[in-house]
């Protein structure tokens, strides 16, 4: 696994983990965590790129459980979590597996909706997801995929590097992450800070915003509540990319919280 080291100055400061989504990488500039580079400047970033994307080897099928492992791998003897959606559902079970290793927790739009399937919204949305998933194309290329993906939901396709279709081919294979039923009790246990963040998602394309926004929406007030987080909401869909400022201010306020001075 490829993790790249964001670390401005010198002296011993606290690490922080971070887990990407689908269709990016670590450090991607689009849908990753680039924006979250300043952050550097008190805190040593540990910016990984999961199984099969980014600089990481090819993997057959990613896996949010063993990108939990992964992620504990990376705790070392304690630091600070942060997952975008489907990182964020790896983060979760990382943190339920070890949280004593965990200094807080920050989920950004996590992509478990399982734990909230009660939501008639996350219902419909995880039937759709699983009836889409069943019916997958066979013999669908990377190229296809990633237009399927953005296009079909009103989104711009982005343009289709070499990295992006390896994203692309990682996400299209990829246990569903979804369907993982991360328990919330420990989460809840945990006596660690909590951090949820989403958007409101205005500006969204009306698909988009119905068919992946809604769900996410529900999940996202069902697990803050559930574990005892905070939770921060800012416009747009994309928190920690649109509206970096925010967020990363938001993430130095928890970060502070727990390790005061």
């Amino acid at each position: 696994m490829h993790v790249t080291v964001w670390e401005d100055g010198e002296g011993d400061r606290p690490t922080v983990v971070l887990a990407h989504g689908i269709l990016t990488w670590g450090d991607d500039e689009q849908y990753g965590f680039a924006a979250q580079r300043p952050l550097a400047d008190r805190y040593r970033l540990l910016v990984m790129d999961r199984r099969g994307y980014g600089r990481s080897p090819d993997i057959a099928h990613s896996d949010w459980s063993v990108d939990a492992q992964d992620i504990i791998g990376l705790l070392g003897t304690g630091a600070h979590l942060v997952g975008h959606a489907y990182g964020g559902v790896s983060a979760m079970a990382a943190a339920a597996r070890r949280p004593d290793l965990v200094r807080s927790l920050t989920l950004i739009q996590p992509g478990a909706l399982r734990p909230a399937e009660r939501h008639p919204v996350v219902a419909e949305a995880l039937e759709r997801a699983r009836a889409a998933t069943a019916t997958l194309p066979v013999g669908m290329t990377p190229l296809e995929y990633l237009r399927a993906a953005t296009g079909s939901v009103g989104m711009a396709t982005p343009e289709p590097t070499p990295a992006r279709l390896r994203a692309a081919a990682a996400s299209m294979t990829e246990r569903p992450c979804w369907d993982a039923d991360i328990p919330l009790g420990p989460l809840a246990e945990a006596p660690f800070p909590k951090l949820m963040i989403s958007g409101d998602w205005t500006g969204a394309p009306e698909q988009y915003r119905k068919y992946a926004g809604e769900p996410l929406i529900a999940c996202a007030d069902f697990v803050a509540r559930a574990i005892g987080a905070g939770h921060v909401v800012v416009p747009g869909y994309y928190p920690h990319t649109q509206q970096p400022g925010r967020v990363n201010a938001a993430l130095r306020e928890l970060w502070n919280r727990a390790d005061p001075g």
